[in-house]
C-alpha cells in the first residue's frame, strides 16, 4: 500500500475514538467503558478471594482481569475438536493462568526464587518462560491470588497489565548494559515507561494488546519486526547514539511486519515518543471488530508517513529528525544463548530449555546456582532462554554443567536452541493440539536421528492459528489443527509452513498447498525435509532461502 498525506474516508464505523463516536460496538468494548478493568484488583482482594470462584461475574471473569494478568485455564480432558464449539463457561477449569511482568526479562536472584516459590506453593511447580521475557505459572486458585501479589510485590515485581487490551510486558535486550558491542542500553527507557504509564487509566483501555519493544543491541534481539512500536539501537551522524522507530507489526492469523518511521529518537525521548505512539493507537485504533482491532491494520491504512505526521502534529508537538536505518549483518544469532564476555570483564551464560519449559523447582535452583557463583542477576529471552549474569570466566564451565543438570543447556543442538512453542491445549482454551511436550519429543528424536546437524533451524509449534510462538517467521512453523480420521477418531495435525524469519532477510514463511502433517509423524516429517535441505543447498544456503526456491515435493 502506497503511503497517504490524507487519512482513509471511513465508509463505515470502525470504532475509533478520533472518529467522534465512542459507542461500544462490541462487548469487549462495553466491558471496558462500563468499568476500567483496573478496577477489577480490589474486588479480587476484597470479594473473589473470599468469595471463591463462583463469585466472579464473566465480564471480570474472562474479561477484566486478565488487566491483573490472569487468564481462566483450560478444562480437564476437553480435547481440541470442542475449542470451537462449547460455550465460555464450559472450556473454564477453576484455575487461572498467571503471567508475572517482568519489563526486559529483568530478574534479580531474589525475584526468580520468589517466583520460583510461589510455583512451587500454589501452581503445582508448573513455570514456563514465555517468548515475551515473562514466566507464566497455572493451576493457580482464586483464594491465593492475594497472597501471590504480596509475595510478588515485596520483591518488586507484579501482574499488572500482563495482559489484556493494555501495554504488555516491555522487551528489552536481555544484555542491555553488559554487551560490550552494545549502542545504547534502553534500559532507562523501559523503566521509566514502566514507572509513568504502566497501570494508568491513561492506556488501560486500548482496542487490543499492545507490544513495545526497546534493545540498543547491534544484535536487533528483540524481534523488533512483529512488536506494536519497537525502538532499535542506531548511531545518528551528527547526533551520536539513538533510536530507530518501527511501529504496526504483528502476527496472528495476517502476519505484517513493523514499518519504519524513518525518525531518530534519543533515549531520553523515547518514553514521550511510545506515549505518542500508543496514544495513536488508543485513538485513532479500530475498535469495531477484535479481529481488525491491532495496530498493524492501522499503519497499513495510514502508511508511516501519514502515521509520523500524526505523531509529531498532534502527540508530540514537535518534529523529529530523520535517523539511518539498523543493519543486521547475515548470519548472526540473536539468542545470546552460550558463554559471551561482558564489557566489565565477568561473562553470562545463555541456556535453552526445551520451548520455554522449566518449573518452580528449577527456577529456585537457577537462584541458587547463580548466587553460589556470586551471581544476582538472571535475565528471559524473547526466543523463551534463561541468562545468568556476571559469572566469573573461570567458572563457566561448571555453571554451564549445573544449568545442564536442570535441563538448562548452554551448548544446545540446533533443534533444542531454535524450538518456540506456545502454552497449548494442556491449559490454553484457544489451543486445538498439544505443544509443549510435542516440541520436546520432535526435539529429543531429532538430536538422536540427526546429530551432527550444525544449521541454524528454528521449529515453531502452535496450537492454533495465533501465532503466539510465531508460527510465521520460523523456519518450520507448524500450526495445530484437528481432523477426523476416516474411523471417526480425532486427530491432532499441523499444517506446516517453511521458510519463514526475522533478521537481515525478514519473510513470511511459504504455506505449503495442502500439506499437513499427523503430530506422531512430525519427526519424520521433519528429519525428511531436512535431508532434502541438506542434499540440495547451495554452499551457505540458509534453510528458509532453500524452502523458498525448493519443489514442492521436496517440501513434502
Amino acid at each position: 500500500m502506497t503511503d497517504t498525506i490524507k487519512r482513509p474516508t471511513r465508509t463505515t464505523a470502525t470504532g475509533a475514538w478520533a472518529d467522534g463516536d465512542r459507542t461500544p460496538l462490541n462487548g469487549n468494548e462495553r466491558f471496558k467503558q462500563e468499568d476500567d478493568a483496573l478496577n477489577v484488583r480490589r474486588r479480587i482482594i476484597d470479594v473473589y478471594a473470599k468469595e471463591g470462584f463462583a463469585a466472579i461475574p464473566g465480564d471480570d471473569l474472562r474479561g477484566r482481569m486478565r488487566w491483573m494478568g490472569l487468564y481462566t485455564q483450560r478444562k480437564e480432558g476437553i480435547d481440541g475438536g470442542q475449542t470451537a464449539t462449547l460455550a465460555p463457561e464450559e472450556l473454564d477449569a477453576e484455575y487461572f493462568m498467571m503471567r508475572v511482568r517482568s519489563d526486559g526479562g529483568i530478574l534479580s536472584t531474589e525475584q526468580l526464587r520468589t517466583i520460583g516459590q510461589i510455583s512451587t506453593d500454589f501452581a503445582r511447580d508448573t513455570a514456563d518462560i514465555s517468548d515475551r521475557q515473562n514466566i507464566q505459572m497455572h493451576w493457580i486458585r482464586i483464594e491465593d491470588v492475594p497472597t501471590i501479589w504480596e509475595r510478588l510485590e515485596a520483591v518488586g515485581l507484579h501482574t499488572l497489565e500482563a495482559c489484556g487490551d493494555a501495554p504488555r510486558v516491555l522487551l528489552g535486550s536481555p544484555v542491555a548494559g553488559i554487551d560490550a558491542e552494545e549502542i545504547v542500553d534502553g534500559t532507562p527507557a523501559i523503566e521509566e515507561i514502566r514507572r509513568r504509564f504502566i497501570g494508568s487509566p491513561e492506556f488501560s483501555n486500548l482496542p487490543r494488546k499492545f507490544k513495545t519493544a526497546i534493545s540498543g543491541s547491534p544484535k536487533l534481539d528483540v524481534v523488533h519486526e512483529i512488536n506494536d512500536v519497537s525502538f532499535v539501537g542506531v548511531v545518528h551522524p551528527d547526533l551520536g547514539p539513538g533510536f530507530d522507530v518501527w511501529v504496526g507489526g504483528g502476527l496472528s492469523t495476517n502476519p505484517i511486519f513493523a514499518r519504519r518511521l524513518g525518525a531518530f529518537v534519543t533515549l531520553e525521548q523515547v518514553p514521550d515518543v511510545w506515549a505518542g505512539v500508543i496514544g495513536i493507537f488508543r485513538d485513532y485504533g479500530y475498535r469495531r471488530l477484535r479481529n481488525r482491532a491491532r495496530l498493524k491494520f492501522l499503519m497499513a491504512d495510514l502508511g508511516p508517513v501519514r502515521f509520523r505526521e500524526i505523531l509529531e502534529t498532534e502527540y508530540l508537538g514537535h518534529a523529529l529528525p530523520d535517523g539511518p536505518e539498523p543493519v543486521l549483518p547475515e548470519g548472526v544469532r540473536r539468542d545470546h544463548v552460550g558463554v559471551h564476555a561482558q564489557r566489565d570483564g565477568k561473562v553470562w551464560v545463555g541456556a535453552a530449555p526445551i520451548a520455554g519449559r522449566v518449573s518452580g523447582t528449577v527456577l529456585r535452583g537457577v537462584a541458587d546456582l547463580a548466587e553460589r557463583h556470586g551471581s544476582h542477576r538472571v535475565r528471559l529471552t524473547p526466543h523463551q532462554k534463561l541468562l545468568v549474569l556476571d559469572i566469573d570466566p573461570a567458572d563457566a564451565d561448571a555453571v554451564a554443567a549445573a544449568l545442564l543438570a536442570y535441563d538448562l543447556d548452554a551448548r544446545p543442538s540446533e533443534f533444542r536452541r531454535n524450538v518456540l512453542a506456545c502454552t497449548g491445549i494442556e491449559y490454553c482454551k484457544l489451543a486445538l493440539t498439544e505443544t509443549k511436550e510435542r516440541a520436546r519429543t520432535v526435539v529429543v528424536q531429532l538430536e538422536r536421528r540427526r546429530p551432527d546437524f550444525d544449521v541454524p533451524l528454528g521449529i515453531h509449534v502452535n496450537g492454533c492459528p495465533n501465532a503466539c510462538a510465531r508460527t510465521q517467521v520460523g523456519d518450520i512453523g507448524l500450526k495445530g489443527m484437528v481432523h477426523r480420521t476416516d474411523d471417526g477418531d480425532l486427530e491432532e495435525v499441523f499444517q506446516v509452513h517453511l521458510g519463514g524469519g526475522l533478521g537481515a532477510t525478514p519473510s513470511v514463511a511459504r504455506k505449503t498447498r495442502a500439506l499437513k502433517v499427523a503430530a506422531d509423524d512430525l519427526p519424520d516429517y521433519i528429519e525428511r525435509v531436512t535431508g532434502h535441505y541438506l542434499e540440495q543447498r547451495a554452499t551457505g544456503e540458509s534453510f528458509a532461502a532453500w524452502a523458498h526456491r525448493a519443489e514442492e515435493d521436496d517440501l513434502r
